[in-house]
């Protein structure tokens, strides 16, 4: 029996990632623009934060950054799911961010470690409401933004992803089964930057949905 993806956070088993799908984003931050293949991460469903909890960095991490992304939201399950019918096994959609202790990751990358110490500490999937796949007919002409403190940091239309859904959901899960309840987030446009305690991030998709966070130490 099908589940209620209003509440697919409370119940998907898994957050696949997709990093540097935005050419900008992988420049400003100094890092190759993938070619033939997406980059993948994981993040654990303990990742998930809802609007009005606070975002709290890693202990381990002085500079932590939000990401925003468009994230799907499957309906149902799939292997090797062929790109013309992928759109298919889409439910509908969320508005994320992918919080990223910056100075962690680019240890990591020094040393030639996973992400994950940077990428998949709890509450760095800040998550919106599910929004219905047909409120979005056209997923590929959104407007991403993120605000800081009523600044605005990052501006991004969907239309600049180097893979687009059908392929992302295709590819992926040619490497692992897609599950009903699986949130995949499609990367981030440019204007990264470091957030402090206290500070107040709002995000939102023109003409669809907005959330706020607060960051806030333990």
């Amino acid at each position: 029996m099908a589940r209620d993806l209003h509440s697919f956070w409370e119940w998907g088993r898994k957050i696949v990632c997709v990093g540097r799908n935005y050419a900008e984003h992988a420049r400003e931050l100094g890092n190759p623009v993938p070619g033939a293949e997406p980059l993948l991460f994981l993040k654990p469903v303990s990742a998930y934060l809802r609007p009005g909890f606070a975002i709290r960095p890693p202990r381990y991490s002085r500079r932590l950054q939000p990401e925003v992304e468009l994230g799907l939201v499957l309906a149902k399950g799939g292997s090797c799911i062929p790109q013309e019918e992928a759109m298919d096994y889409l439910g509908g959609y969320a508005l994320c961010l992918d919080m990223t202790a910056r100075d962690t990751q680019e240890e990591c990358k020094r040393e030639g470690h996973p992400w994950t110490l940077a990428k998949a500490f709890d509450c760095s999937c800040p998550v919106s409401d599910f929004i219905p796949k047909d409120m979005i007919p056209e997923p590929h002409r959104l407007t991403l933004w993120l605000k800081v403190n009523g600044q605005l940091r990052q501006q991004g239309q969907t239309s600049q992803m180097i893979f687009p859904i059908p392929y992302l959901i295709s590819y992926i899960s040619g490497i692992m089964k897609l599950e009903e309840g699986d949130l995949v987030l499609t990367g981030t446009p440019a204007g990264v930057s470091d957030i402090q305690e206290h500070d107040e991030l709002q995000a939102g998709i023109d003409d669809l949905i907005t959330m706020k966070f607060k960051v806030e130490s333990d």
